[in-house]
């Protein structure tokens, strides 16, 4: 007999449940903002808001379906299965934290707060959710295959992004590597960091990049197979070179040589799960075969 659905409920820990924590006590905590001028009244609004939306989610589930739920900083040690249904209840970045361990789920991304998140990745209403959940459980849902960015190391580590990778060192100090192109053109660089984004990256810290520079290159789309990559702050120097700053990659892939002591690679801005390279490891990034399934 075959088992019901599974329905996985993804979220993140509120600003008051942070600011609880921090503090021990409500009290203790509006004391806290009130000595600065502000209020917590505003945390409360959001925590209303997003606990409404989780319980509108949750409602909504099938009741004869299994469910699952799991809190952002928890993800990396929840099993996720090959049919389940994932429901994100938050910020865009929280869909982008969930990509990275799903291989083919369906993402139905929920905004619990319209007028302060832009909606990119969490598109839906909570009284949208019913409908698409069972939709996406008979595969009629209208699905967005949005493009990804894998790295790999020589040793067999992997990380997946569905935004962008940085790679360079773990503080403010120089990150110093060989950078190699497809076409075999290679150049030993000192920079802040290679940064290479997929299209749904191109809206964010790619594109700030991009518009600093003034860049000719044409970003990529969000589900256009291709990446851009820059090199931030590269330094000239007897031996190093600021040629090989920025492209983009769609079929071949971008290596790096890593030449300090110690440079770090992080995907969507979460710098706890990162990998660490020394110094004579390579690191080659391109497209991941996995894409996010946004619900749509």
């Amino acid at each position: 007999m075959a088992l019901p659905p599974r329905a996985v409920l993804v979220h993140r820990r509120t600003e008051l449940d942070d600011a609880l924590a921090r503090h021990g006590t409500h009290g203790q905590a509006a004391f806290f903002l009130s000595s600065r001028g502000r209020s917590i009244d505003a945390l409360e609004v959001r925590h209303t808001r997003t606990q409404s939306a989780l319980a509108a989610v949750a409602a909504a589930i099938p009741a004869d379906w299994r469910r699952g739920r799991v809190e952002r900083t928890d993800l990396s040690r929840f099993l996720f299965e090959p049919r389940d249904i994932v429901i994100v209840v938050g910020q865009d970045g929280l869909v982008a934290n969930v990509a990275k361990y799903l291989d083919g789920q369906p993402v139905i991304g929920v905004n619990p707060e319209p007028d302060r998140n832009a909606g990119v990745l969490v598109p839906h209403s909570p009284d949208e959710a019913g409908v698409l959940i069972r939709a996406a459980a008979q595969d009629s849902a209208v699905v967005e295959p949005r493009t990804m960015v894998e790295a790999v190391t020589d040793d067999g580590q992997q990380l997946l992004a569905v935004n962008e990778i940085f790679v360079g060192h773990a503080s403010h100090q120089t990150a110093r590597y060989t950078l190699a192109l497809p076409d075999g053109r290679a150049e030993r660089q000192a920079s802040s960091g290679v940064i290479v984004s997929t299209g749904t990256g191109a809206t964010g810290w790619c594109r700030s990049v991009w518009e600093q520079r003034r860049s000719g290159l044409v970003l990529p789309g969000p589900t256009e197979p291709r990446l851009a990559w820059f090199v931030r702050e590269a330094w000239p120097s007897p031996a190093t070179g600021t040629s090989l700053v920025e492209g983009d990659l769609a079929a071949a892939t971008l290596t790096v040589d890593v030449e300090s002591g110690r440079l770090v690679v992080f995907g969507d801005g979460v710098e706890s799960d990162a990998l660490t390279l020394s110094w004579g490891q390579r690191l080659t990034l391109r497209l991941a075969g996995r894409r996010l399934r946004l619900v749509r």
